[in-house]
């Protein structure tokens, strides 16, 4: 055990470990001098909890990553790092539910479910409320059966709304713009009772249970007369996950960019959470969603942009310059969903991608050739297969159609990515006319 009989100032510098020969900041004993390091005590701390959490991790998965959300609730990046981490494991991540969520993420029915602090607009003195009242009077049954029960002067339209809109009362009615409809009558409707208990009067049909033209009953706690809008037909999906993601910071229901994972990792293998892993100046290609576009004005008086993007994995920041904005404006559009092609830009320590170019992906077609091995290694049909794909190239700057063969026999399959450069620019000329020469190959739309 060293005992620390000194301290001398040695002016600002970088803190190193056991075995730096200079820079240490501690004298001891003899004018020896020791590094400012972790102690034993230190390191097996450190050690004993690094254990603790791969148990946990390992053994209560569950329980450990829903800690683990409500830990970093506060920073969307990690948030989204962590539920991509939940996906990978296999657990399913719940939207808000107004009969089951807690005040944070909790464990349930092996999956993990939002808490209403997650949620947007929705308050601890709202929350307070809405976990009180399920407490004392169970379940709710309907979104009028919520109004009455709810103190209206602390959980107030707005916070209702976002409820709704998140997907918090989807077990009760999945549609959620016919409830947001609704609402419009309903929170009258709940606010006129609440008055009339409040000075001790009823309502003329809970005594009676009748009902009238445009209304539904309940028999809860008596007859209730509930407003219902007109039937309406629900949000659009993409609405409805523009409105998770607003209200949530992240989709959770689905995602834009689910349905079309698997075919669009054949053209971009990677993610944008690997591009701290590329080298700087690498090329890569990323499918990504359209987040915010912040538009930039350069000396020389030019326009470009610079873009938050996001795929199933992270954010990320990308540039665009101005030929390249010039050239792709018209599709950098929030909510978009784009294939994206650009070089890594590694600086101060960040990672941004230098966008090159950009396509829809509603707009990208795929040429899929098929060849058995025997076509695959053959020397002259790779010649011949490349002499076409060359020929339906043209302008480089307009071959935005990839090209994949796949190489299989009985349960053998390899898919080739072919590079940029064989890009064709029509996809049904391309087609025409490998089928012309004999090879076996199809159009196929990227988001099919």
């Amino acid at each position: 055990m060293v005992k620390i009989v000194s301290r001398r100032y040695l002016g600002k510098a970088d803190v190193y470990d056991i075995g730096v020969a200079k820079d240490h900041n501690f004298i001891i004993k003899n004018g020896l001098v020791a590094s400012n390091c972790f102690n034993k005590s230190h390191s097996t701390a450190y050690g004993y909890v690094t254990y603790q959490t791969a148990y946990l991790k390992a053994n209560y998965p569950l329980e450990y990553m829903a800690a683990l959300l409500t830990a970093n609730s506060g920073d969307t990046d990690k948030v989204q790092k962590y539920l991509n981490n939940c996906n990978n494991m296999g657990i399913e991540i719940d939207p808000p539910d107004i009969n089951r969520s807690g005040l944070d993420f909790t464990p349930a029915d092996q999956k993990i479910l939002f808490g209403f602090s997650a949620v947007r607009n929705v308050g601890q003195n709202a929350i307070t409320a809405i976990l009180d009242a399920r407490q004392q009077g169970g379940e709710f049954k309907s979104l009028g059966d919520f109004c009455d029960r709810i103190d209206l002067r602390v959980v107030n339209r707005r916070t209702l709304e976002s409820l709704i809109q998140c997907g918090a009362f989807d077990k009760i009615e999945s549609n959620r713009h016919q409830l947001v409809k609704d609402l419009e009558l309903v929170y009258e409707w709940a606010q006129s009772r609440a008055k009339d208990r409040a000075i001790g009067q009823g309502n003329l049909f809970d005594f009676m249970g009748t009902g009238i033209s445009n209304v539904s009953t309940s028999s809860k706690n008596g007859f209730k007369s509930i407003p219902k809008a007109n039937l309406v037909s629900d949000y659009p999906p993409q609405e409805k996950l523009r409105m998770e993601k607003e209200l949530l910071g992240f989709y959770v229901s689905a995602h834009p960019l689910k349905n079309i994972k698997q075919s669009s990792s054949l053209l971009a293998p990677i993610n944008l959470v690997d591009l701290g892993e590329q080298k700087d100046k690498n090329l890569v290609c990323v499918v990504v969603m359209l987040n915010h576009v912040k538009k930039v004005m350069t000396k020389k008086g030019e326009q470009m942009a610079i873009l938050q993007i996001e795929d199933l994995t992270t954010t990320s920041e990308a540039v665009v310059f101005p030929k390249t904005y010039e050239r792709i404006n018209a599709i950098l559009e929030i909510d978009a969903r784009l294939i994206v092609w650009g070089k890594v830009d590694k600086r101060d320590e960040q990672t941004q991608l230098l966008v090159e170019d950009a396509e829809q992906v509603e707009k990208i077609q795929m040429v899929v050739v098929e060849l058995n091995p025997d076509e695959a290694s053959s020397i002259d049909t790779q010649h011949h297969l490349r002499s076409i794909l060359k020929e339906q190239s043209g302008d480089k700057d307009k071959a935005k159609v990839p090209v994949i063969g796949i190489v299989q026999a009985g349960n053998y399959r390899q898919v080739v990515r072919f590079g940029k450069q064989y890009w064709v620019q029509d996809a049904s000329i391309t087609v025409q006319s490998l089928r012309n020469a004999q090879f076996s190959a199809h159009g196929k739309q990227l988001s099919d």
